[in-house]
């Protein structure tokens, strides 16, 4: 056998709000490989978050494979639009969905973490979160401001997760990050500047792949998944209709499940890939690799 072990890590998987989405999916492989895991949540989310695990709606989705409850060492409020309480506007640091929970922003949890942990406390960290408020636009009737937004909490957010938590990192430590076929092609329905974003997030994943590998003898990578029916991608409207799309050109048209996701962010976390670092890894059932679509005729007429 060759299994993933992660025994004595520690990671940080940021995003996550509920057990629908890649970042929980994540949480779980990392869980299940032996990894202690720590999660962050978008403050005005985090008190439904602990609500759903203090009163067991999420039991199922929290068993590990041999029975065991998963458990989270720490949940930090996280909102990476902001790299300091500094940058944060007084209606937002006001509002009761941020106030009681003290400082939220990425120097924050860096903070939280030194102070609960100590001064390199981290192995994995995992950039599992994006937003773009006008992304039912098309790219060109979207505002400055929303197109801005978009790069900003979907993109650069994981240069200055880099960038802040990169001290924090011990020896072989592996940043992750996750992007959409978007970022490379038209994808319709795909607006408001999200596609650039994720544009953005797979060049800066090569650029910081350099720099923080030289800096900090870390690795930076990203996973590029194909449509996966969460919370957050039914919020988009067209998702139903890419999971079939994707089912029917794709070279595996089996389902594909967060775990897929999940397993190969572990792995890519684990030793068995220190010389992987600076790369797009395709989780899509290889939809990536297709050219054209798949005629109708060709999916019922038999072959050879």
């Amino acid at each position: 056998m060759l299994p993933i072990d992660l025994r004595g890590k520690r990671a940080f998987v940021a995003g996550v709000s509920d057990d629908a989405g890649f970042g929980f999916a994540i949480a779980k492989s990392l869980a299940e490989a032996g990894a202690s895991v720590c999660l962050g949540s978008w403050p005005p989310a985090l008190g439904i978050f602990q609500k759903l695990l203090e009163r067991g709606k999420i039991d199922a989705s929290m068993t590990l494979s041999d029975g065991r409850k998963m458990e989270f060492e720490k949940i930090y409020p996280l909102d990476a639009a902001f790299d300091s309480m500094a940058d944060v506007p007084a209606d937002i640091r006001e509002s009761k969905r941020y106030k009681d929970f003290g400082d939220f922003t990425i120097q924050g949890v860096v903070a939280h973490f030194q102070k609960d942990f100590g001064d390199q406390p981290l192995d994995i960290v995992v950039h599992s979160l994006a937003n773009g408020p006008e992304v039912k636009n098309q790219l060109l009737d979207t505002s400055r401001a929303g197109y801005l937004s978009a790069v900003s909490v979907s993109a650069y957010s994981n240069v200055s997760f880099v960038r802040n938590f990169g001290p924090l990192m011990r020896d072989g430590g592996s940043f992750l990050s996750l992007t959409y076929m978007a970022g490379e092609r038209a994808i319709p329905g795909y607006g408001g500047g999200m596609s650039t974003a994720k544009a953005a997030l797979e060049a800066d994943t090569r650029t910081l792949a350099f720099e923080a590998g030289r800096r900090f003898g870390i690795r930076i990578n990203t996973i590029s998944a194909g449509p996966f029916a969460s919370r957050a991608a039914s919020a988009i409207g067209f998702i139903d209709m890419m999971i079939d799309y994707c089912s029917s050109n794709a070279p595996l048209t089996r389902k594909m499940e967060a775990r897929d996701v999940g397993n190969t962010a572990a792995f890519l976390a684990s030793p068995m890939a220190a010389a992987i670092t600076g790369s797009v890894v395709y989780v899509d059932n290889g939809y990536h690799a297709m050219g054209m679509a798949v005629s109708p005729e060709s999916l019922t007429t038999p072959q050879g």
